[in-house]
């Protein structure tokens, strides 16, 4: 595979072959102080969506659209199939084989990894998470086990992501499944709607969508798990709308958030926290969010759903009308005023792309002893629409984040999922196989440079 030397903080991608790609310095300059190498390893991801550390450090990969979990050598690209999920449904794309992780003790005796997908019954769709062994000698998954089913899918915002905590409880992120918007605009968004004792009871996952679930192994509920309104449920967080980013940093826990036309959100999670949506987007300020509540509007089907001029007959609610208590993110992209034009001519059909928003993917954390000096102590945030890896600096204990965001690695991809490698030296980025993003001139675009494929950038040195 060709390398090819670059350096500076934003980077232009022009593919040259299916195994390297020319990188020139977006805007001439060179203030990043790091030089890298970039190289294609694979373009030949099925819609890859998690992507991990598994054993022999190869990286293991759900592909959503192909309905797969496979290893990937980080040397050769090649790809291996360990498991495929006959089950699995995909149609659209946030459907399909989601989140992954591994058993905390995979390498002593319990060799288990946990993964999420969708299904359908009948003309209902659902998520669930499932356990599967892994046979060393085989080098392959199976003997698939269900942990926690019936959980409520869409043809959007399913989110899905998987993490072990320091606690060895599973953490599931859910979304609101897109409702209120565009074609489920007349759904009404239930992030805010909280289990039932009776649900609880009988097992019902119903009230589950744009929540953070803490689970046992087995699927139970855990005894310390948050009494929220007197009920005591899966439920760890609540108020979400597509958190489709988990990562521990010691005991805290960090969750990226898409918002709606701004306000993409990093959260720390706190136990039984409301985060506010669809009443609050961001902070409770008043800032460019108002909720429109499209589903409770007479006549619903008739009403044109427009996400930011609201049309009279849509009930609306400003932010600090919600009097709920909200836990606040510790950092939002990007809060605009309430002047702010949405409408950009030269973005035409594909406006919401130049929304102040990024899309965050999953984060990943930059250790501390790290060998690039500019990453240390960051979560680095894999991004959808710019195409880019957001890094958020962190304070001395990791409870908060401080300082100016940066952004770096730039290209006209969709950049699915980062991963940091085991010595530091090197971040793996997979992108979206198709999907709307930005070219490097902020531009809208349909066209991926380097679509389903797994890009490497190594630290050289200064």
């Amino acid at each position: 595979m060709k390398k090819l030397a670059f350096a500076g903080a934003l980077f232009a991608f022009a593919t040259t072959s299916a195994s390297a790609i020319d990188v020139v310095s977006k805007d001439g300059k060179v203030d990043f102080g790091s030089r890298f190498e970039a190289t294609v390893i694979t373009n030949n991801v099925d819609g890859g969506w998690e992507m991990i550390w598994g054993p022999k450090e190869q990286l293991w990969l759900t592909e959503r659209a192909g309905r797969n979990i496979v290893s990937i050598d980080p040397k050769t690209g090649e790809k291996t199939v360990l498991y495929h999920f006959a089950n699995a449904y995909e149609k659209f794309p946030h459907q399909g084989v989601l989140g992954l992780a591994l058993e905390p003790n995979f390498d002593a005796g319990e060799p288990y990894a946990y993964a999420a997908y969708t299904y359908v019954d009948g003309e209902k769709k659902f998520a669930r998470i499932v356990r599967l062994t892994y046979d060393v000698k085989a080098n392959k998954l199976g003997d698939e086990q269900i942990v926690i089913d019936h959980i409520i899918a869409g043809v959007d915002h399913n989110a899905g992501r998987i993490k072990f905590g320091p606690d060895g409880k599973l953490y599931y992120t859910t979304g609101d499944l897109g409702y209120n918007q565009g074609k489920h605009v007349c759904d009404e968004i239930t992030s805010q709607k909280l289990p039932t004792a009776e649900q609880v009871k009988n097992h019902d996952h119903s009230a589950y969508n744009g929540k953070t679930l803490r689970i046992n192994k087995d699927g139970s509920i855990p005894d310390d798990n948050p009494v929220i309104k007197g009920v005591k449920s899966h439920v760890y967080t609540y108020g979400h709308r597509n958190p489709q980013g988990l990562v521990w940093v010691g005991n805290h826990l960090y969750s990226t958030e898409q918002g709606p036309s701004s306000d993409d959100e990093l959260n720390k999670l706190e136990a039984g926290g409301n985060y506010g949506w669809p009443h609050v987007a961001g902070f409770k300020d008043d800032l460019a969010y108002v909720y429109a509540n499209y589903s409770a509007a007479v006549n619903c089907p008739t009403v044109k759903y427009d996400p930011n001029v609201i049309p009279e007959g849509v009930p609306t609610q400003k932010e600090t009308d919600y009097k709920e208590p909200v836990v606040d993110p510790v950092k939002t992209f990007f809060t605009v005023n309430n002047d702010y034009n949405y409408t950009n001519a030269t973005c035409g059909k594909l406006a919401y792309i130049c929304w102040p928003t990024i899309a965050p993917g999953n984060a990943v954390y930059y250790p501390k002893d790290g060998v690039i000096p500019e990453f240390r102590n960051s979560l680095l945030l894999a991004t959808y629409k710019s195409g880019s890896i957001y890094q958020v600096k962190m304070n001395e204990d990791a409870s908060n984040v401080q300082g100016d965001t940066g952004k770096y690695f730039t290209s006209a991809n969709r950049y699915r999922n980062a991963l940091v490698s085991p010595d530091t030296r090197k971040i793996y980025v997979v992108t979206d196989n198709m999907g709307n993003g930005r070219q490097l001139d902020d531009t809208p675009t349909s066209k991926m440079a380097n679509p389903g494929s797994i890009i490497v950038f190594e630290y050289i040195g200064q």
